[in-house]
């Protein structure tokens, strides 16, 4: 109770850190403290974990948790267990920048391994056929045809005015503003993502 009015006072709301989330759900969260990464044989990922449960992991690969808002933050590293065939997570790197250089360059490369994504600079042509549309579109990588499902969630939004296009192999072509297009492309491209 306050001692001012005779109210009872409000439990306070404890104020929990990402990485106190991810232990409640039962993640493991990596630190540079308790993780070295770095590059091994064939010039895959390994991941030591360092502690009272050490261990090492090879041929690790790298998720993306949030790809489109947060790309270098929440961050899953895992492996394939041999004996069981299944996907299994060491953890999550919440800040990717936290770790040395050198770690960061191995965890961009395995993502880079994962994800294929290219800038779209001109849109020049877009065809709406079967509940599908093909994309012709310059990129940052050059030309390039693209075929998406004509969808809401295939065109995600990326910053105040750009978009994220996955196409039918989830592949990412990314608009990071589509007011920046020449004129006639946005047109087009509005056409057809109005949304």
């Amino acid at each position: 109770m306050s001692a001012s009015d005779g109210k009872p006072e409000a439990a306070a709301t404890p104020s929990l850190s990402a990485a106190a989330i991810l232990r409640q759900v039962g993640v493991t969260y990596l630190t540079p403290d308790s993780t070295e990464i770095y590059k091994g044989t064939f010039s895959l990922m390994h991941v030591a974990i360092r502690g009272p449960e050490s261990n090492l992991f090879r041929g690790v690969f790298a998720v993306r948790a949030f790809p489109v808002s947060q790309p270098n933050r929440f961050i899953s590293l895992r492996y394939v267990d041999v004996l069981d065939n299944k996907e299994h997570e060491i953890g999550v790197i919440e800040d990717l920048s936290v770790f040395s250089t050198e770690a960061q360059k191995v965890v961009r490369d395995a993502l880079r391994k994962q994800y294929y994504e290219a800038e779209i600079t001109r849109i020049l042509a877009i065809r709406w056929q079967f509940n599908l549309l093909f994309f012709e579109v310059e990129t940052t990588l050059g030309r390039q045809e693209f075929m998406m499902r004509w969808s809401y969630d295939r065109a995600q939004s990326f910053g105040d005015d750009g978009k994220v296009l996955l196409d039918v192999f989830e592949n990412r072509y990314v608009i990071p503003d589509v007011s920046k297009l020449p004129q006639a492309d946005s047109e087009t491209f509005q056409r057809y993502i109005y949304w």
